[in-house]
């Protein structure tokens, strides 16, 4: 939540900006909000366990899907969600990362370096503008 505040009070010592609302003022500033930020973090995270770069095994924390039948655009690493009966596990990291994870491309999952896929997610970004915001999934079966 400081993060958060300082990020606000950052943003209006523009004079030209102060008057705007704050997601326009990070728009101005081609700034990240600190959730875009989070989410962009955990995707990293993810390919770094997914690529062994990691030393958490992703395995520890997720499950690969088992279907081995992909749609076009999808690609070959696909995860799937733990059902669960209450709203907490859905705060876990585990089960934030996994939709956007899985609306990522297989040109996305195959970048070569850790650098790469950070490309990716910014041009993603720009194309696909919910990406790292706040979606309401529903993991409940």
């Amino acid at each position: 939540m400081l993060l958060k505040k300082i990020q606000h009070h950052f943003t209006r010592l523009f004079p030209n900006l102060r008057k705007l609302p704050y997601e326009d003022r990070l728009g101005q500033l081609r700034l990240w909000s600190l959730e875009e930020r989070r989410n962009r973090t955990d995707l990293i995270e993810l390919y770094q366990m997914v690529k062994g770069l990691s030393a958490t095994p992703w395995s520890k924390f997720i499950r690969r899907s088992t279907e081995t039948k992909t749609l076009t655009g999808e690609h070959r690493w696909k995860l799937v969600t733990n059902s669960c009966k209450s709203d907490a596990p859905l705060h876990f990291y585990s089960q934030r990362v996994i939709n956007r994870w899985n609306s990522l491309s297989q040109e996305d999952i195959d970048a070569p370096s850790i650098n790469s896929f950070k490309n990716c997610i910014e041009r993603r970004r720009t194309r696909q503008i919910n990406l790292l915001k706040r979606r309401i999934d529903v993991y409940k079966s």
